[in-house]
């Protein structure tokens, strides 16, 4: 028998109830819909390597895979995520962008964190930014917080993204002193399956409008609801590039790739594709 205090059982914590599987796929899995199946499973190492080694060995697009809790939950640059089970909502998603060229897949991340902060905007209240390239930002006692990011990763003939995001986790339960949570954040709504169909709800609206604009992020409307919605635009950043490089400069475009184009002390614009953002409140100093 399970100790009453094991950390997964389903009463250890009634704030954090457990998802409701069958009530979710009769909100999400319609005819028509993007979503063709939706899995719960109560602890995982990582959602994304799940449904990655799924896709290699043949899955249909639009699986969604959900975890009450991540063990080894992986963001850019392989740093670890973890949150204490039900805290949050750790899924992955498989898309298969077919007509879309490849190089444009680059928008994904992208795409994902776009429609992650407009269904939460309806569904928590909650006035979410967006860091360059992946990180979700709220603001937490005037000052702003990491409470999500994204990881999407090439799996067989599609993509795998994975989106997590803190919800209810308290002030001593952050991993770090820069996290931040959207219960933190005074959310009107901290219910995970609210917030997970309205998430999912609003990456299918966005994804089917990317893709009938074959991957166009100006002519579907994303790269100007990207750039709307980061708080890394206008703003005085350090890009850690890599191999060890930095570049300073003022974050002044998202480009047709989705690269943070820069503008630098000696006059040059330089795109960056791939680095660490470190967000500057002036010449040195700054905000992660």
């Amino acid at each position: 028998m399970t100790p009453p205090d094991a950390p997964n059982n389903r009463w250890s914590d009634l704030e954090r109830p457990p998802l409701n599987t069958p009530a979710l796929r009769r909100g999400l899995l319609r005819p028509g819909s993007l979503w063709s199946s939706l899995d719960v499973v109560r602890s995982t190492g990582s959602t994304n390597s799940d449904l990655a080694a799924r896709a290699a060995a043949g899955l249909a697009e639009g699986a969604v895979l959900v975890a009450e809790e991540q063990t080894a939950g992986r963001g850019r640059l392989d740093r670890n995520w973890t949150a204490p089970p039900r805290s949050g909502l750790f899924f992955s998603v498989h898309l298969i962008p077919a007509g879309v060229p490849a190089e444009r897949w680059g928008w994904l991340p992208l795409l994902a964190g776009v429609a992650t902060a407009t269904g939460l905007a309806r569904a928590a209240g909650v006035d979410m930014a967006l860091k360059w390239p992946n990180d979700l930002l709220v603001t937490v006692g005037g000052e702003e917080r990491k409470a999500g990011g994204i990881l999407a990763e090439r799996a067989g003939d599609g993509v795998v993204v994975g989106i997590g995001l803190n919800v209810t986790l308290r002030a001593g339960e952050l991993p770090a002193p820069h996290a931040g949570s959207l219960a933190l954040a005074k959310a009107v709504s901290t219910d995970r399956e609210t917030l997970l169909r309205a998430v999912l709800r609003s990456l299918e609206q966005w994804y089917g409008r990317w893709r009938e604009a074959g991957g166009d992020a100006a002519a579907s409307g994303l790269q100007a609801a990207y750039a709307a919605g980061c708080a890394t635009l206008d703003r005085p950043v350090r890009a850690e590039l890599p191999g060890g490089r930095a570049v300073l400069g003022e974050a002044v475009a998202i480009d047709g790739d989705g690269r943070l184009v820069l503008a630098t002390a000696d006059g040059l614009r330089e795109p960056v594709s791939a680095g660490d953002i470190v967000h500057l409140r002036g010449a040195a100093g700054g905000l992660t």
